[in-house]
């Protein structure tokens, strides 16, 4: 039997079962509408038994040798490429990825557990000293106790794991709530996986839920001590606010409308691939997609050129076609949205240079020239194979036009001259910035996050550990001290 039809099931305290909400969810193939599984979707009472789980489960597992922690994590590892064909084919299926980007979706995947599984053996403490005569000062690195993880659509195998490998790895239960259109890649998958490797019952819990049922249920609930959210800045700036309404510690990763530079000086052809890679990886649908070029007016004529001929050429269709490069939008909805975006800039006096068709949620690639700053579509994160070309002059005006949006997330420069590039890097607003590189890059031990309203704090290596754990002084008194009073 296939993995994908026994994963249509709430997985709660270690049990598979549907849950006790009133609707029912259809979780959808986006190219083609195949009906690829139906879940009993959780309401309160299902949040609060996940929850009340994983607090329980906890404890048991702070119990277990951190070496032992570690090999259970890295049996995950091994379990993801005994199945790694399968799991190829549910990320084609749920959310329309083509096969290159299930690849590099497991393999960032990979990468995150076996940063993670270190974690147990990097839970170190300090030895302080005090100012107060026979005291020993000694601060302990603990597990937070319970993190709620809310993950996006567009990478949710990945971006679920980001945050539930660490969190697991830093002593914490999990309770995961992935997307309601990627509810298997996002969520149940994962709780597979982990199952299989034998951690305890109720450590990690995944609910498919409704937020027109639950509410803020899932963020107010008074077990968990933090909260990893990613997917839209607007939504996440609520759950920032309830969140800090009941202490909890938010941590966000949101939206971006990077910019990808391009000098006078760069070599052309290599930053029209990394520009195009830039934009147009699984559709577009990525928070690091670089919306806009920004290239000299120099080398702008010859750089769109090759820019179109390029993007004119992509195989776009049908995802599980290994050739297939551009495959659907996850749904009607927002393929809406992108050409009412799209629409309103050309009435603002933006130029197609190219405008593919739309067929169904497949949207063909559609790239736009004249796009001044002033226009709403500059400042709005496009999350489609869209994109727009825009000019120069300097590098003043190229650092000016970079900032301004209300996004920091990523961003690249193209320059034969890297000190150049470095430099022109630090004056703009954004949590990572690349030279000679595409704007989409994420590695298991490099800090990433972003600024203004792309998010706050900072995961992957020794940030993850940091985010997902506290400190705690404990200290002694070897010999009495003498009080005022």
């Amino acid at each position: 039997m296939s993995i994908l039809q026994t994963l249509d099931k709430q997985y709660i305290n270690g049990e598979w079962r549907d849950g006790l909400g009133a609707k029912t969810l259809q979780d959808i193939n986006p190219y083609n509408g195949e009906i690829i599984a139906e879940f009993k979707m959780a309401n309160l009472e299902d949040i609060d038994a996940a929850y009340k789980a994983a607090a329980n489960a906890k404890k048991e597992w702070d119990e277990v040798n951190a070496y032992t922690k570690s090999r259970m994590l890295e049996r995950a590892v091994r379990y993801i490429e005994e199945h790694e064909e399968e799991i190829i084919q549910i990320i084609i299926r749920e959310l329309g990825g083509t096969r290159l980007k299930a690849f590099f979706e497991i393999g960032l995947v990979k990468d995150i557990i076996r940063e993670a599984a270190t974690f147990p053996v990097r839970m170190e403490g300090k030895i302080l000293p005090s100012p107060v005569d026979g005291k020993e000062n000694r601060l302990y690195r603990i597990p937070a106790g319970v993190v709620g993880v809310i993950s996006p659509f567009n990478f949710p195998f990945y971006l679920s794991m980001k945050s539930v490998a660490p969190a697991l790895g830093a002593g914490n239960g999990v309770v995961l709530k992935p997307h309601e259109h990627t509810p298997i890649t996002g969520g149940t998958l994962i709780a597979k996986i982990f199952e299989e490797v034998g951690l305890p019952k109720g450590l990690i819990n995944v609910v498919v839920t409704d937020i027109a049922e639950i509410g803020d249920g899932f963020v107010s609930h008074p077990i968990p001590r933090i909260l990893s959210f990613t997917g839209s800045s607007q939504v996440g700036s609520h759950i920032a606010q309830v969140a800090a309404k009941h202490f909890k510690k938010a941590i966000l990763e949101l939206g971006g409308n990077s910019a990808l530079i391009v000098l006078e000086d760069a070599d052309l052809q290599y930053a029209v691939n990394a520009a195009v890679f830039s934009r147009f990886t699984h559709q577009g649908q990525i928070c690091m997609s670089a919306n806009r070029v920004l290239v000299h007016q120099d080398v702008y004529d010859k750089f769109l050129d090759l820019y179109v001929e390029k993007v004119s050429g992509l195989k776009v269709g049908d995802p599980n076609d290994p050739d297939t490069v551009i495959g659907p939008l996850i749904n009607q909805r927002q393929v809406a949205n992108l050409m009412a975006t799209i629409d309103e800039a050309i009435r603002e006096g933006a130029v197609p240079a190219l405008k593919g068709e739309v067929k169904g949620n497949v949207v063909e690639p559609i790239v736009l020239t004249g796009v001044t700053t002033d226009m709403s579509i500059a400042s709005k994160e496009l999350f489609g194979p869209a994109v727009c070309i825009m000019s120069f002059a300097s590098e003043e005006e190229a650092i000016r036009m970079a900032n301004e949006t209300p996004f920091g997330l990523s961003g690249a420069i193209h320059t034969r001259d890297l000190e150049r590039g470095a430099q022109m890097a630090k004056r703009i607003e954004t949590g990572m910035i690349h030279i000679n590189d595409g704007t989409i890059n994420d590695e298991p031990i490099v800090a990433f996050g972003g600024e203004k309203h792309s998010g706050l704090g900072r995961l992957n290596g020794q940030w993850s550990l940091e985010e997902f754990t506290t400190l705690k002084w404990i200290s002694v008194q070897h010999k009495k001290r003498q009080f005022p009073y």
